[in-house]
């Protein structure tokens, strides 16, 4: 498996949230949303285009060096791989298709919270398998951005 540098890493998060993003806007074209759905659906898409600009950031901030890794990153790197091809969205396209496949915004609402989810587990993945500490606090930071969409959309959800 390849090394990744942190610099890809860094880029891996701008990309997953410029398909986040994707996701969002394509969602707030549907007819079917209610005032608060549309307000929320906003904040995210309006929040995943901030994460993005802070990710750039920290890339452009950062002496970006290749990761130390822990002895099982081979394994750790093709169960990323997996995740990323069967349930992170992968590209735009695909977000957007799944926002087209949605029969009403709790479908939505679902396939957000777990795309995010399933992001954070990405992250935390990579983060739990590195040593260096100046990466690790590159990543925990992009970890904390996520959580902030899970808290979010989690809080909307058990509103009902």
């Amino acid at each position: 498996m390849q090394q990744f540098s942190l610099n890809e890493v860094v880029e891996l998060a701008v990309q997953i949230e410029r398909n986040g993003y994707a996701f969002y806007n394509e969602a707030l074209k549907r007819k079917d949303l209610t005032p608060d759905a549309h307000a929320l659906l906003t904040e995210l898409r309006d929040q995943e285009l901030n994460h993005e600009k802070i990710f750039s950031h920290l890339r452009d901030e950062q002496d970006m060096t290749i990761l130390e890794q822990s002895p099982d990153w081979e394994l750790v790197g093709y169960y990323m791989k997996a995740m990323v091809d069967s349930r992170i969205y992968n590209s735009p396209e695909a977000a957007i298709r799944h926002v087209n496949a949605a029969k009403g915004f709790i479908d939505i609402l679902l396939y957000a919270i777990a795309f995010e989810k399933d992001t954070l587990l990405f992250f935390y993945t990579i983060y739990d398998n590195i040593t260096i500490d100046k990466s690790r606090k590159i990543i925990h930071e992009i970890i904390n951005e996520e959580i902030s969409h899970v808290v979010r959309l989690t809080e909307y959800h058990a509103k009902g």
